[in-house]
């Protein structure tokens, strides 16, 4: 299972963007208040809000910060977050689709729409780029100690579906509704990170010009500041 993998190829999305703290601190803060205005204040019943906080302790983000957003989205005062997302027909027939969190989607749609003008694509029907992709769960774990096959086995009792030995970590896959059934499962490990991820059913090729300026374009969106995740089907070898 080791070699060539899906994960590389959407991982870009984080990275750049997301070097800055502070940032990756601003956009879970975002997370967890949306995630209990929408679904309530105790994760054990918010399975959304429980990712959020698994983000949080990835980040190193304080105890009290988490505290405190989750305290914040039961104010009257305090902004609801939108969750948005906009699908991108980029250069060469790459896919691209952008989640957002954002208290204002008028201000969100006007900054795509610059993004696009600046930096070519055009804008696609709701499911026309999304149809290409699988939404997974995805466990990435550090490989220092760890049996890869006892690692693959647990993983699969748990129910995952997929494993993948990358350079950098493994790589549990699951079914979003399995995702923490199984990471509950891996306790003997050390989880990197933990998140939902759109994965491609199939890699375009594209030339390497057309592979320039779709970089271009995703990290556009990466330095948006509602911006929470870019997912991309571009073959980067």
């Amino acid at each position: 299972m080791a070699g060539h993998s899906k994960w590389a190829n959407i991982k870009h999305r984080k990275g750049r963007a997301d070097a800055i703290k502070g940032k990756i601190f601003s956009r879970i803060a975002k997370e967890i208040i949306s995630s209990v205005k929408t679904g309530g204040p105790d994760p054990k019943g918010n399975t959304r809000l429980r990712l959020a906080i698994q983000k949080a302790r990835e980040a190193n983000m304080p105890s009290e910060n988490v505290e405190r957003n989750i305290k914040k989205a039961s104010s009257s005062d305090q902004a609801d977050y939108h969750s948005v997302t906009y699908e991108i027909y980029g250069y060469g027939g790459v896919g691209i689709i952008v989640e957002a969190l954002t208290d204002n989607k008028n201000r969100m749609a006007s900054d795509v729409r610059i993004a696009l003008n600046k930096n070519g694509g055009t804008m696609a029907t709701p499911g026309a780029v999304a149809f290409n992709f699988d939404q997974k769960g995805i466990i990435r774990i550090d490989k220092e100690g760890v049996d890869p096959d006892a690692l693959f086995l647990a993983a699969t009792e748990a129910g995952a579906e997929d494993f993948e030995d990358t350079e950098e970590a493994f790589v549990v896959v699951t079914e979003p509704a399995n995702l923490y059934a199984v990471k509950e499962a891996l306790q003997q490990v050390r989880v990197l990170e933990t998140e939902l991820a759109m994965i491609p059913k199939v890699n375009v090729s594209c030339t390497a010009e057309d592979e320039k300026a779709n970089m271009a374009l995703i990290e556009w969106f990466e330095d948006l500041d509602d911006v929470d995740t870019v997912f991309h089907n571009m073959s980067m070898e």
